[in-house]
């Protein structure tokens, strides 16, 4: 009897087609309803391509129809869209229908609407996503693709199909060929099933036989589609028809709707759970996973609003019906006691003013909304502090100290004054006034707001003072607020006035943090607001001028901040100074698919805070910041962000300035000489200084060193320090800046100074240095100008021990230049200082190191330094020095062993085959043997 009842509701109503006025006819007759399509651009535009009627395109292959735009999508055979206007009773009558326009695209594949947002997305047979803004006339948004990430229609194939979220803040994009995407409206990559390495990569996982690939969609998507919430995505695969794969998500607590934004927890939250993001003790950020109780997200699945309170101690959180709060320091849940209570509420929003959570209830029987003060000691009606009934259904709401935004449709504000008596205890009876301070009403063609945020008055020294119930003593009520539209423009409102400050537009979150902070050690104090989009992110700082809220007079991040295209930020952590992201993570495991994780992400904006303190001239609130940050991870990052931005700043003014006369210029301090005046305030200014300079052209090196300070001094203060690896790195730059000879004389002492201390990589970078330059500079240079041996009698003559073979030394050294033969003399004496202690492993790790030719060496060196007098002792010692028991112990005398053989050293052949057991290399003089095994007749050959 169901299927009947079913079917009985069924029946044809009418039928339409769309077609232009040139192939519109009386011979059409079979059609009830003929649309035509004549706009005076066409008439107008000859260059205009045809509709698909008149080309035999005329096909329709996929239509979609938005209720709240009254809007009809058409997507033709020949890639082509009409875009149709639709009465208020829909389609039921065909006749009010209206095709406004066709886009002229080539490559449709498919469509989505974005009815919240209104944005038309289309897939391409290219595998890239356009987006067009319905709000101005279809203009052209962005593309959105995966070239970036190596990725072209090759590998994915066309697209096949789009669907947007609930909430329209993103939408999922499946190819024909390979793989799911889901993208947010800015273009960050939140999601994707594709791996990064390729599907031809040696690191992708083996597929075993009879098993479903690995890879997620890895034959193609073909159909998508979210749940009501948002929560779940479902996909079908191309080849792999008879199955749905479904995938979870977890949601950004946006700063958008009737929902407050926390600025001391970054949150997300899933249909059961929430995601918590905090650092742990060495400041490094992870998720803790609160599971929400089973006896209320049974009743009222799902969760659906999540607000931290303003001291980041409790959550507040809201499924279908009722709510309960989370207490993070005592790690417990409070519910209400009486279910009926509970299932009267059903929260559209949720805010915290202090002890106090806010609750935006709808009354389903009186189609009415309301406001509900709960105390957070206690969840019950009993405990009410106040009940205050709204006008109408709230589109935005906030409140910030005492006060409380509300905004209903089209763009009326009201802020109401709270005011609490009495102690909020459960021993006491607070009482709570409620009055209304301002109404206004906004006129605007633009579109609605999707959120508003009080901007705190900058009081500067007359901070508020809150007292135990967290009311103020002094109260100040804001008069201006920052308002997001639903397409993305960003201004600011006074609201004593009712004047809109456009700000920028292609905006998606936002977060006003001026005066949020008030704890010891903020990092944040000197910023605005800070907001993200397509541009990236922005940080806005307070400004000084007639206009404080002038785009000109603010300062705003380049792209040194913009966040990678795979993180989307959540907001602030402002004790570590650091912008909150979350990524995708994919693990594999032995299970069919790989496991999608949430995985956060930091990205600093010490050096952004920084750079705007010293353009204002603050100079010891920099330096107060940087104390406050120099145990933060990243810090020595952060300074080299600093430098390298303000020097890449300079460097670019430089050149497009004209070389004007500066003597009647007065002597000012440039930023670029206020940031290295901070940095030096820091032991890391040395590595920061010298890794800035390797980053920039040699070129403009002098400008930078003429504010930071002489190269050599640098270098000298490290040589002294023993910071050897740091004052290497300023050779290269003393050798541009001082000239060849000073780098030379400053390698040459590095040289030793590493080969005392056993760097040996180090000063094998020293020696190729030392030789590559040497001989430059005696093939660019004169006579006159070379380094004269006085300058290098140094190195030439100094030595640690008696040399007994200094007639074939001095020979050698003859036919050198002063330059080699200095550094020859260096290395020649550190080897026989070694081969003198019988430091075997310090040998072998210096002549790996350093290229040493020890072949050479010991030729001449066979009566010296290398000399073995007495077996049983020098075989006692050798022993005791390469402590045979370890790896790396009889490498090295394997090593030894080769360069012995290669110049027939008897003695030491015969000890280093002992103590390897390698009988088969001893020499064949047999007398030699028999000396040897006379004293060593402890030892088994």
């Amino acid at each position: 009897m169901l299927s009947v009842s079913v079917f009985h509701c069924l029946q044809f109503s009418d039928s339409f087609k769309l077609g232009c006025s040139a192939c519109s006819s009386p011979r059409t007759t079979t059609v009830v309803d003929a649309l035509v399509f004549d706009p005076p651009s066409l008439r107008e535009n000859s260059n205009t391509s045809p509709a698909p009627c008149c080309t035999g395109n005329s096909a329709i292959i996929h239509v979609e129809l938005s209720v709240k735009l009254r809007l009809l999508v058409a997507l033709y055979a020949g890639c082509q869209i009409g875009l149709c206007t639709v009465g208020k009773k829909g389609l039921k009558q065909t006749s009010n229908i209206r095709v406004e326009r066709w886009l002229n695209t080539i490559d449709a594949m498919c469509t989505s609407v974005a009815s919240d947002q209104q944005i038309l997305a289309v897939g391409s047979s290219r595998g890239v996503v356009e987006l067009y803004d319905l709000a101005e006339n279809a203009r052209h948004i962005r593309t959105i693709s995966l070239y970036d990430w190596g990725y072209s229609v090759e590998d994915t194939g066309p697209v096949t199909c789009i669907s947007w979220t609930p909430d329209n803040c993103a939408f999922a994009v499946g190819w024909k060929f390979r793989g799911l995407t889901v993208w947010s409206v800015s273009g960050c990559r939140l999601m994707c099933t594709i791996r990064q390495t390729g599907s031809n990569s040696a690191s992708s996982p083996m597929v075993k036989p009879g098993a479903f690939k690995f890879e997620p969609l890895m034959g193609g998507t073909s159909h998508i589609q979210w749940d009501d919430y948002g929560y779940k995505l479902f996909a079908v695969e191309e080849s792999l028809s008879e199955r749905i794969l479904a995938f979870s998500f977890a949601k950004c607590c946006l700063n958008r709707g009737l929902s407050g934004k926390t600025y001391t927890r970054q949150i997300l939250y899933g249909e059961d759970r929430i995601l918590l993001v905090q650092p742990d003790d060495t400041d490094e950020l992870k998720i803790l996973h609160l599971n929400v109780p089973v006896s209320y997200i049974s009743q009222n699945w799902p969760v659906l609003h999540v607000v931290a309170s303003n001291d980041g101690m409790y959550l507040a959180v809201a499924g279908s019906h009722g709510l309960v709060l989370y207490d993070l320091h005592n790690k417990r849940w409070r519910v209400f006691g009486d279910v009926t209570q509970e299932q009267k509420i059903q929260c559209k929003g949720l805010l915290w003013l202090s002890k106090i959570v806010i609750v935006c209830n709808y009354i389903d029987s009186s189609n009415m909304y309301e406001l509900l003060f709960f105390p957070r000691y206690h969840l019950d009606y009993s405990s009410l502090l106040y009940r205050k009934p709204l006008l109408g259904r709230p589109i935005v709401m906030d409140v910030f100290q005492d006060y409380i935004l509300v905004t209903y449709s089209p763009f009326d504000v009201h802020i109401f004054h709270v005011a609490i008596s009495g102690e909020l205890s459960p021993t006491s009876s607070p009482v709570l006034q409620f009055s209304t301070v301002r109404e206004l009403s906004i006129m605007s063609p633009k579109s609605p707001p999707v959120s508003m945020r009080f901007i705190p008055e900058p009081t500067g020294e007359a901070m508020l003072k809150h007292d135990t119930n967290g009311s103020s003593d002094l109260s100040q009520q804001p008069s201006r607020c920052l308002v997001l539209r639903m397409n993305g423009e960003l201004s600011v409102l006074d609201m004593d006035d009712g004047h809109e400050q456009a700000l920028t537009n292609s905006v998606e979150l936002f977060w006003v943090t001026c005066s949020q902070y008030e704890e010891k050690g903020n990092l944040i104090k000197e910023v605005s607001w800070l907001d993200y989009g397509h541009k990236g992110m922005q940080v806005w700082y307070p400004s000084h001028g007639a206009n404080p809220f002038k785009q000109e007079d603010f300062l705003q991040l380049d792209p040194e901040l913009e966040f990678d295209r795979e993180v989307y930020p959540l907001g602030l952590l402002p004790n570590v100074g650091v912008v909150v992201g979350i990524s995708q993570r994919m693990s594999f495991s032995t299970a069919e698919f790989p496991c999608f994780e949430p995985s956060p992400q930091a990205q600093t904006i010490l050096h952004c805070l920084l750079r705007h303190l010293l353009q204002r001239d603050k100079h010891e609130e920099a330096l107060r910041l940087a104390n406050l940050s120099a145990e933060k991870p990243h810090f020595s990052r952060c300074l080299e962000w600093l430098l390298f931005t303000v020097f890449d700043a300079e460097i670019s003014s430089q050149s497009s300035k004209n070389q004007l006369s500066q003597k009647n210029v007065p002597a000012k301090k440039s930023l670029l000489e206020k940031t290295c005046d901070l940095l030096r305030n820091f032991p890391e200014y040395m590595d920061v200084l010298v890794s800035v300079a390797r980053k920039t052209d040699g070129r403009h090196w002098a400008d930078l060193f003429s504010a930071a300070g002489r190269s050599t001094e640098m270098f000298e203060e490290c040589f002294q320090r023993r910071w050897y690896r740091t004052a290497a790195c300023y050779i290269l730059v003393i050798a541009k800046l001082e000239g060849p000879a000073v780098s030379q004389y400053c390698a040459l002492r590095l040289l030793q100074a590493t080969l005392d201390e056993s760097l040996y990589e180090l000063a094998g970078e020293l020696v190729r240095f030392l030789l590559r330059s040497g001989r430059d500079f005696e093939n660019a240079t004169t006579d006159s100008e070379k380094l004269s041996p006085r300058f290098l009698g140094y190195f030439l003559f100094r030595s640690p021990y008696k040399r007994q073979s200094s007639d074939l030394k001095s020979n050698s050294m003859k036919e050198l230049s002063p330059h080699i033969a200095s550094v020859m003399n260096i290395l020649e004496s550190h080897a026989s200082y070694l081969m003198s202690g019988k430091e075997l492993s310090k040998l072998v790790a210096f002549v790996k190191g350093t290229q040493f030719d020890l072949v050479e060496y010991l030729q001449r060196e066979r009566l010296g330094s290398a000399r073995l007098e007495n077996f049983a002792s020098a075989l006692e010692l050798i022993g005791q020095k390469l402590q045979m028991d370890t790896l790396q112990s009889r490498l090295d005398a394997e090593f030894l062993l080769a360069h012995m053989c290669s110049v027939k050293f008897k003695e030491w052949i015969v000890v280093l085959a002992t103590l390897l057991r390698r009988a088969e290399v001893m020499p064949v003089d047999i007398h030699m043997i028999n000396n040897c095994v006379c004293k060593c007749k402890n030892i088994v050959l």
